[in-house]
């Protein structure tokens, strides 16, 4: 763990807005039946100043095409016709939002393009407009900046990849995002988690943002004193962000270190070799399959380098490989293995004259495709000798990070010429002043002064998006159990994968009165909750179909004397101690028809009277 200032982090939050697109009409809704499809090749393009993004310019070098699915005609969607005038609800939250972070308004929004040719946006750019700067947050002590609010436009949705092809869906496509960035203020994990929770907190204030999966995204800018700045784009698992830290910080470390060993050992990269005679009796699959379909097996020496590729640089290299469409490379540090033998391994390193501080890496493919992927790998090799890299890295579900592309620089910036400029009034800004929304902290003191709920609840509540339905709730039920309906129970379920955004908030009314009527059980509310999800009902209709029918207190006596007069033998070796075993066995014959503590109160008395008697 980065001890004090060791560590820097930033982070960038991508919200979507509760409005239509932000350049034409259509809604922001995701649909799964798309009908019409279209394909597309995109291709860099120079700036005004006439250079080309490196970003670009490799995802160029993957030479995909484009799939493009659409629910409907759009031709805005499809850039078949000019964006129309900007969507001036989405403007006027990115003020609001920026009022609340006391940010000071630009006297003008001006969209620019910023060039993107990974298939996200059809047009080959993304449009994007400061709208505010300046910002700040008052956490841990100090002041977190928020040097740049914006406005822009969300991707497409990406939703299969072939060979040779992506497919992306339409939908996602130009719903509006606010996106905000933090200075590198940050100075551990914790704090980076702490921070997007902050600004989620506060965009959600607005009460004009989409909530649910996908509708808020944040990304990670990391750097060690010894390594560089490295973006991990597109993260969504908030309780993953300090791992997302961690782990790229103690990554960028380790390549230090490996940098440093380089260079003591004065590591050379050398020159491609062709190796294919050594493996023609291959039982490598891979390499055979390479063979067989009249490719080459090609080798990049790499010397002084041993011990520094087996999870250190050998990822590095194997991502940049892919680029040129390979499937990754061998490396010396892990063979033999994967169907290549010792006597292979020992003749690639006498063909090369490696040593035992040298190491090399394979790639099997046609001629030129092995070729320019060894290349890519070479030169991130060589890369590695120097340091760490300045990189985007794409977040993988386990907290660790892939490459994905150089950092885009200002080369991809140039000017939006379709859209009119938009003069922010003082007018305008004077109203939005009057009517600022409650902050989260007044919100979270009057929860507890107003509700009785403990701080740590109605911070949850709000830090975790429950406000709004926990308002709407308690107008007619208890706080404490609306709040452990939305913090538990519905908490639970999201995490199983559970779709509660889908159940609306009159059938959660429904079910708090079921509960609190005796309909059914406490103890039942999860099973319930799975059906009005899945199948859209009310809580009595989703109590009937899993057999949820409440019962009375008369019904639970007798139930309970039946399970008493079936476990006598119980009863009688253990009296008043067969309690637990005894409730664990009525709650299997009630569960969900009547409340546990009636239970265990009816249990209790009666057992209690049996042992009386006994005596």
């Amino acid at each position: 763990m980065p001890d004090g200032q060791a560590l820097k982090a930033g982070v960038e939050v991508h919200q979507q807005l509760d409005t239509h697109k932000l350049f034409c009409e259509c809604p922001s809704t995701l649909v799964e039946d798309p009908g019409i499809t279209f394909l597309r090749r995109l291709r860099p393009t120079q700036s005004e100043l006439g250079e080309v993004d490196a970003a670009a310019l490799e995802e160029a070098r993957r030479d995909l095409e484009f799939v493009y699915e659409a629910s409907d005609t759009c031709l805005v969607e499809a850039d078949e016709e000019p964006p129309h005038s900007a969507n001036l609800e989405a403007i006027e939250t990115a003020l609001l939002f920026a009022l609340l972070v006391g940010a000071r308004p630009v006297d003008e929004v001006h969209f620019m393009r910023k060039l993107v040719i990974d298939g996200s946006n059809t047009t080959g750019f993304q449009r994007s407009a400061l709208v505010a700067t300046d910002g700040h947050l008052e956490m841990f002590g100090r002041t977190i900046g928020l040097p740049a609010i914006l406005v822009e436009e969300d991707a497409a949705r990406k939703v299969e990849e072939r060979k040779g092809q992506v497919v992306y869906r339409l939908d996602r496509l130009g719903i509006p995002l606010i996106e905000v960035s933090t200075t590198p203020d940050i100075h551990a994990p914790d704090e980076a988690r702490a921070v997007a929770l902050r600004l989620g907190s506060l965009l959600r204030a607005t009460r004009r943002v989409k909530r649910g999966i996908g509708t808020i995204r944040e990304d990670l800018n990391v750097s060690t004193p010894e390594g560089a700045r490295c973006e991990v784009k597109g993260v969504q698992e908030l309780a993953l962000i300090a791992t997302y830290v961690e782990r790229e910080a103690a990554r960028q470390r380790t390549l230090a270190a490996v940098a440093v060993t380089l260079k003591g050992r004065q590591a050379i990269v050398g020159e491609i070799r062709d190796v294919t005679e050594i493996f023609r009796a291959a039982m490598s699959n891979v390499i055979a399959s390479a063979i067989q379909r009249g490719g080459i097996v090609l080798a990049l020496p790499l010397r002084g380098f041993a011990g520094t590729l087996k999870g250190k640089l050998g990822p590095e290299l194997a991502a940049h490989a892919r680029i040129a469409g390979v499937g990754g490379l061998f490396h010396s540090d892990e063979l033999p293995a994967y169907g290549i033998t010792e006597a292979e391994v020992a003749a690639v390193r006498a063909l090369l004259s490696l040593g035992t501080a040298d190491a090399f890496a394979l790639v099997a493919d046609t001629g030129p495709k092995a070729r320019a992927a060894l290349e890519l790998a070479a030169a991130r090799a060589r890369a590695g000798i120097e340091g760490v890299t300045a990189e985007t890295r794409d977040p993988k579900p386990d907290g660790s990070t892939a490459y994905s592309r150089p950092l885009p620089g200002r080369a991809r910036m140039y000017p939006e010429t379709d859209v009119l400029p938009l003069r922010i009034t003082a007018e305008w800004l004077e109203r939005l002043r009057g009517s600022l929304p409650e902050l989260p902290e007044a919100k979270i003191e009057r929860y507890t002064r107003d509700h009785g709920l403990h701080r740590q609840q109605a911070t949850q509540l709000v830090d975790e998006g429950w406000d709004d339905a926990f308002e709407a709730l308690v107008k007619e039920a208890e706080p404490k159990a609306v709040a452990t309906l939305l913090l538990y129970d519905l908490t639970q379920l999201r995490r199983e994968g559970v779709p509660v955004e889908s159940v609306p908030l009159l059938h959660l009314r429904d079910l708090l009165a079921a509960v609190r009527e005796g309909r059914f059980a406490r103890e039942a509310v999860p099973d319930v909750l799975r059906v009005m999800a899945a199948k859209g009902v009310t809580a009595d209709e989703a109590a009937r179909s899993i057999g949820l029918v409440g019962v009375s207190a008369e019904e639970v006596e007798r139930e309970i004397d039946a399970l008493l007069a079936s476990r006598q033998d119980l009863v009688e070796s253990r009296g008043i101690g067969a309690e637990g075993a005894l409730m664990g066995l009525a709650m299997e014959r009630l569960r969900g028809r009547a409340p546990g503590r009636l239970i265990r109160d009816v249990l209790h008395a009666r057992l209690e009277t049996l042992t009386a008697k006994r005596k």
